[in-house]
């Protein structure tokens, strides 16, 4: 017998998906882990009640959030990951074969564990030579770092629960330490459509703003994530994600892909004036 998932985007807002049944719910240490079987985006990994992805529409997320500063600097080797537990962002990472190194911190082995078993067009990479995988705060992991990445992606929960400290000042300025002098941090940013993550969100961009020379947000249409646009931060020492975009890099790789291309890239910057009058503020 089928039922219906409901996701609370805020008290009054819920969005609904019908399941044709359960495949596996436990809680681990950190959280609550389910991943259901829809009949319109496929399998679905919810995690603490929350939508974080779904087979149908995850590569718009894992794409974005991969590809946009991988195509601002071709020279990137050096890449460390944190959260994205179910390896959409290491798929995508992984089809560079220019990077030589990726260590991945996730906070929850269960995540890996399950995204392994049950979301098999996700966890494609967990067996490439190249990757370092720890299971620890991320937090902690970075403040271990100095002059060391060329890139940081942050693939965390929402600014809330485990997620909570991927959002703050002291974890924005020990990703900057990490870097280098041609660094690049990428990270999710929510939607700012509703009011529920909106102090925090607006706080996090004035910090990377600051801490940052070069910091924009990025945006993508994301069907089950609330409100359906969803933001990303770009911050880097060195590159402007629209000026230094190399086109013809991209062009040479000659990637498959199913929503990001170059006008997507450039595109992707220009926000909405909701937004973009949101944040002026800041």
């Amino acid at each position: 017998m089928s039922y219906w998932f409901d996701e609370n985007h805020t008290e009054n807002v819920k969005f609904s998906i019908k399941i044709k049944k359960q495949l596996y719910s436990e809680k681990s240490k950190y959280q609550e882990i389910d991943i259901l079987d829809s009949y319109e985006f496929g399998r679905i990994l919810v995690i603490d009640g929350c939508v974080m992805v779904t087979e149908k529409d995850e590569f718009i997320y894992h794409e974005m959030i991969v590809h946009v500063p991988m195509n601002v600097n071709p020279k990137i080797k050096n890449v460390l990951l944190i959260g994205a537990g179910d390896g959409g962002a290491l798929r995508e990472l992984a089809k560079y074969k220019t990077v030589e190194n990726i260590d991945m911190v996730e906070i929850d082995e269960q995540v890996v564990n399950v995204a392994k078993e049950y979301l098999p067009t996700m966890a494609t990479s967990f067996d490439d030579p190249r990757l370092n995988l720890f299971f620890e705060d991320g937090l902690k992991f970075v403040r271990k770092k100095e002059n060391y990445y060329d890139l940081i992606i942050v693939d965390s929960t929402d600014p809330f629960g485990p997620g909570e400290s991927l959002f703050t000042k002291e974890f924005y300025k020990n990703c900057f330490t990490a870097l280098n002098d041609e660094g690049i941090l990428t990270n999710q940013h929510d939607s700012i459509f509703y009011s529920t993550v909106d102090k925090t969100l607006r706080k996090s961009y004035a910090t990377l703003n600051t801490i940052f020379p070069n910091f924009k947000l990025f945006s993508a249409n994301i069907p089950t994530y609330p409100s359906g646009l969803w933001l990303f931060g770009f911050s880097s020492k060195k590159f402007d994600p629209i000026k230094d975009f190399n086109e013809e890099y991209w062009k040479s790789l000659n990637f498959k892909t199913k929503y990001y291309n170059r006008n997507i890239h450039k595109g992707s910057f220009y926000l909405p004036n909701y937004v973009k009058e949101l944040i002026e503020d800041v």
